[in-house]
């Protein structure tokens, strides 16, 4: 047994760079290709519509974005710039053709939508409110039950019981706390049943396709256009990138 493990541990493992056709390949055979080639359509299918549009980037527009990049990911120079491109294994035209893609959706939005994101938000301001919200996922009803029991009749610490039973991998690791949403940006039933909450309240347990949610309301926000603005136009143009673009 000794000798066995002192030869393995003199092979020599060469280092294995994936292709491009080999990453392709694990997106099939792992089942996620679908997945990407559907964001891929809409890039293709937002790139046509700004041509039929006319509308364009300037160079000025492009490098302006580019040093903004550069600067919020920290890549303050020549050789940080090149390390992280060999990094995410792209060439420079592959990630200036990334923010032009980024530049044109933007102008896209506002071009279809710039003037009727006033209208809609004065029609779904509710939507628009925003929450700080902790969250215990759990798969069974039992246990959501005893979980909800626990922290609205035993006063545990809601904080303690999502590090113990949580399944969500963020609300466990934050000890429930998973941030401050929209209430547009959250799941149908779990919007409807905190639309009416208060600061403090437990709710749940609240079944979706996910499991059994308890949640706490940790912070309510008003509703605040300037704050709005980005996630109603963003809505908008989510709803309408998906009835143009879905199939049958």
């Amino acid at each position: 047994m000794t000798e066995t493990l002192a030869n393995t541990e003199l092979i020599s493992v060469p280092e294995i760079v994936a292709t491009d056709e080999d990453v392709i390949a694990y997106l099939r055979y792992s089942h996620k290709i679908a997945e990407y080639a559907v964001l891929a359509e809409h890039n293709a299918f937002i790139l046509n519509i700004c041509q039929q549009f006319g509308l364009t980037v300037t160079d000025e527009e492009l490098q302006t974005a580019g040093d903004a990049f550069r600067l919020e990911h920290k890549l303050l120079g020549v050789s940080e710039t090149l390390a992280w491109l060999q990094q995410q294994r792209i060439t420079v035209d592959d990630w200036s053709r990334g923010i032009r893609l980024e530049i044109l959706t933007k102008k896209l939005k506002e071009y279809l939508f710039g003037d009727a994101v006033d209208g809609h938000y004065l029609s779904n301001r509710q939507n628009y409110q925003r929450v700080a919200l902790s969250q215990i996922l759990v798969s069974d009803l039992t246990e959501a039950k005893k979980v909800t029991y626990a922290i609205q009749e035993s006063n545990e610490s809601f904080c303690a019981l999502a590090l113990e039973y949580s399944k969500g991998k963020q609300s466990k690791q934050n000890g429930g706390f998973v941030g401050v949403r929209f209430l547009s940006e959250l799941m149908p039933e779990i919007a409807q049943a905190i639309s009416q909450a208060k600061e403090g309240d437990a709710i749940g347990p609240i079944h979706t396709k996910l499991g059994y949610h308890i949640l706490r309301i940790e912070k309510c926000f008003p509703a605040e256009f300037s704050e709005s603005r980005e996630q109603v136009l963003e809505s908008l143009f989510q709803d309408w990138l998906q009835a143009n673009t879905t199939s049958g």
